[in-house]
């Protein structure tokens, strides 16, 4: 459809700096972490020792997550190292999700005077967005997922130990220990593409729907659509962190 709906599986390139392709959704995730940087300032800058309404739902927040942490990992020392990176993971994925429904995301962009087909330059190029989603990029939640992947085989090697830890998906001791060792490697690895895949498919997948109702139906209808996909998106956020947590506790307890 020329005028109808247009879904790209890949983040538009803008431009390159330095040889590296600037995509819509590399912009768009610098403005998350500038959202980031700005909110860690202000709640910073507004702390006092007699807490007003703000910063005690901060603080009753960030105690309950501690505590989950403490419980899950049952050790207080390893909750507050491992505290910054959970949340910091659920409020990027979070914000960058909710950012998803702002007015231009998406919209504001430039038309291509050209396209490209089978090598022949035609007239009537198709739209570019300035900013898009996030997480509708799989080059972002694979990198979410490596930075994740490396934390978790670190803290099991460091808390373990190398050999003990190598020990679980490497037993030579048997031939049954050899065979579920190979199948613990297998689901070590298979988390690159489960964790990665999970987030892009769902927030990819959101706003294509949301891109069809609002082409076919544009008014009312796709806002309860939209609350539903804040909600999603909160979740795979929330998703995302505990999954990472409960890996991490499995990477650090010895087997048995």
């Amino acid at each position: 459809m020329e005028n109808g709906i247009h879904i790209a599986l890949a983040a538009e390139r803008l431009g390159t700096f330095f040889g590296i392709p600037i995509t819509n959704t590399l912009i768009t995730s610098w403005i998350v972490m500038a959202l980031l940087a700005l909110l860690a300032f202000f709640v910073r800058k507004k702390l006092a020792l007699v807490p007003g309404k703000v910063q005690m739902i901060f603080e009753l927040l960030a105690d309950f997550i501690l505590e989950y942490i403490e419980k899950t990992l049952g050790d207080r020392k390893l909750a507050l190292r491992y505290f910054p990176l959970l949340v910091t993971l659920f409020l990027f994925i979070f914000i960058s999700n909710v950012l998803e429904f702002t007015p231009g995301i998406g919209s504001v962009g430039f038309f291509q005077a050209m396209r490209e087909i089978h090598g022949v330059a035609e007239a009537g190029g198709s739209f570019t967005p300035l900013l898009r989603s996030v997480n509708t990029d799989l080059n972002v939640t694979l990198a979410l997922t490596l930075i994740v992947f490396g934390v978790i085989e670190f803290s099991g090697i460091i808390m373990v130990g190398f050999f003990k830890y190598i020990g679980r998906f490497f037993n030579f001791r048997s031939f049954m220990g050899f065979f579920i060792g190979i199948i613990e490697f297998f689901s070590e690895i298979a988390r690159l593409v489960s964790f990665s895949f999970r987030l892009f498919g769902n927030i990819f997948a959101g706003e294509v729907m949301i891109v069809v109702i609002t082409f076919f139906v544009p008014f009312i209808v796709p806002v309860p659509f939209m609350l539903f996909e804040i909600f999603v998106g909160f979740m795979q956020a929330a998703i995302f962190a505990l999954l990472t947590l409960f890996f991490i506790k499995i990477a650090i307890t010895e087997s048995h």
